[in-house]
């Protein structure tokens, strides 16, 4: 499986990033993976790499970008609990820092570059993100209604992006949820405002799961809900950008 180390220029400077694509010399419909907060490590790459797998070229931008190339902190090998919360309060300025201007910015310039390279075919494009890079699928996936096609977003901040952005959403839609992070009342009020707004999706709390859970190099990570993270992923991409 083919992978580069790119360059992505933005208004604010140049974002590093990773893609993976099939090695077939065809063209493939683009998929923009925003990684989890920790950024692009192997787990990402293995990742995108099985995503490419299934006939996409998959590019992950390293979003952070402003405040230096990725790992912006130092991961251990294995993100245990302790761990875990030393990075995310290292991270949270950052997560802070990054404001919604900056993230439709930005994703002006990672949908521009993904679909400029050669591998890329001419059609709609999917976004899919985990954890806060689920939230900036979200805000890319509203800001580019013509373009992007389908949205999937796993144990994700969603209602963060706000009830008009969610009712806007005009691409097919695959919401993950976290046990640990959703109610099933506050999902039930979710899902009621994306009925209401006539969002073609779904959305479902992953049984016996906590934040994270589809992160190998965690202790979050759950074997059975990525294998359903990938079961539910795979076919809204199929449907959405007609790969055959």
């Amino acid at each position: 499986m083919p992978t580069k180390t790119l360059r992505i220029p933005t208004r604010d400077g140049v974002a590093d990033a990773f893609a993976a694509f099939p090695d077939d010399g065809e063209r493939h419909p683009g998929v923009l993976m925003y990684a989890d907060a920790f950024g692009i490590r192997p787990a990402l790459r293995e990742m995108a790499r099985e995503l490419a797998g299934h006939g996409y070229y998959v590019l992950v931008p390293h979003f952070f970008y402003r405040h230096g190339p990725a790992p912006v902190v130092e991961l251990p090998e294995h993100i245990g609990e302790e761990a875990r919360v030393a990075l995310v309060a290292r991270l949270m300025p950052l997560i802070e820092a990054h404001t919604t201007e900056r993230v439709v910015s930005d994703a002006d310039a990672y949908l521009g570059f993904l679909t400029a390279q050669p591998e890329v075919g001419s059609g709609p494009v999917a976004v899919t993100g985990y954890c806060i890079g689920g939230l900036l699928a979200v805000r890319t996936a509203v800001a580019h209604p013509r373009q992007v096609a389908a949205l999937a977003a796993f144990h994700a901040p969603v209602g963060a992006a706000g009830p008009d952005a969610l009712a806007s959403l005009t691409a097919q839609v695959h919401f993950g949820h976290a046990e640990t992070d959703l109610t099933s009342e506050a999902l039930g009020e979710l899902n009621g405002a994306l009925d209401a707004a006539g969002v073609d999706y779904t959305s479902e709390i992953y049984p016996g799961t906590v934040h994270g859970f589809t992160m190998p190099d965690t202790d979050s990570f759950d074997a059975a809900a990525q294998r359903l993270h990938w079961d539910r992923l795979l076919p809204l991409l199929a449907h959405a950008l007609a790969n055959d």
